[in-house]
């Protein structure tokens, strides 16, 4: 197994030509520490818990998927653009590639859940959602609709702050993710993705009510989150899966 590339807040690699196009907005980081063993057999074949200081992570990523666009064409304005809400955790596979595993990825719209579940094996899931701003505060709310378990759900409420100009390296290593380790069809698939370096704000949480975590195969989290954060946003590029190896020994 390769040593892990290191952990850069620009994207290492440039996608001249994406399979999707679309922009992630309106974006809250929560995340929690949780010990490498207790997730590793949630990884997908060919990948293994990332780690930062001998943790790794559980992160619960609400936002706004706005204008998805198939092989370069202009993205769709309703279809493609919806809340979602995901929990992930970290991943590094035999050739030193970071990335994410998604284990629930909430959305409002159903025909994305269905195209995202069958045609990329990922673990989409129905819900109703909406996202508000109301004075100096974003809400996230979600009830999941289909396949299950119907009712899981969270509510999430943040407070933006001041603007990090310098993220910590822990702060880097849990957004500076440059693709996603995936079962796919005939074996597990690595899919890059590209966009500008994070804007990145600290935040302060004022509700989070939520079941997704466990909901998602990962033991509750028992302590307050480590690092809550709010970004406004990036345009995004992804590239088309490629094939990862399994780990060595």
């Amino acid at each position: 197994m390769q040593k892990p590339t290191a952990v850069t807040p620009d994207a290492p690699m440039t996608i001249r030509t994406p399979l999707l196009t679309q922009e992630w907005l309106d974006l809250t980081f929560i995340h929690w520490a949780v010990e490498p063993a207790a997730v590793a057999g949630l990884m997908p074949r060919g990948a293994v818990p990332d780690t930062h200081d001998g943790l790794t992570y559980v992160g619960l990523v609400a936002f706004r998927m706005h204008r998805v666009g198939w092989l370069g064409m202009r993205g769709v304005p309703y279809f493609g653009s919806f809340p979602e809400t995901n929990v992930r955790l970290y991943s590094v596979d035999a050739h030193g590639r970071r990335g994410v595993v998604f284990r629930s990825m909430d959305a409002s719209r159903l025909m994305p859940v269905v195209m995202g579940r069958f045609g990329f094996r990922l673990p989409y899931l129905w819900s109703r959602m909406t996202l508000r701003t109301v004075g100096d505060t974003v809400t996230y709310d979600s009830s999941r609709r289909w396949p299950g378990p119907r009712g899981a759900y969270s509510r999430i409420t943040v407070r933006p702050g001041e603007r990090i100009h310098e993220p910590t390296g822990l702060e880097h290593f849990l957004t500076a993710r440059w693709g996603m380790h995936n079962a796919f069809f005939g074996g597990a698939a690595y899919l890059p993705n590209h966009h500008p370096r994070w804007p990145l704000y600290r935040a302060e949480l004022v509700t989070c009510d939520e079941d997704l975590v466990e909901s998602a195969g990962i033991p509750a989290p028992a302590d307050a989150p480590v690092s809550v954060l709010y970004s406004p946003g990036v345009p995004v590029r992804l590239g088309s899966p490629a094939r990862s190896a399994r780990p060595g020994p």
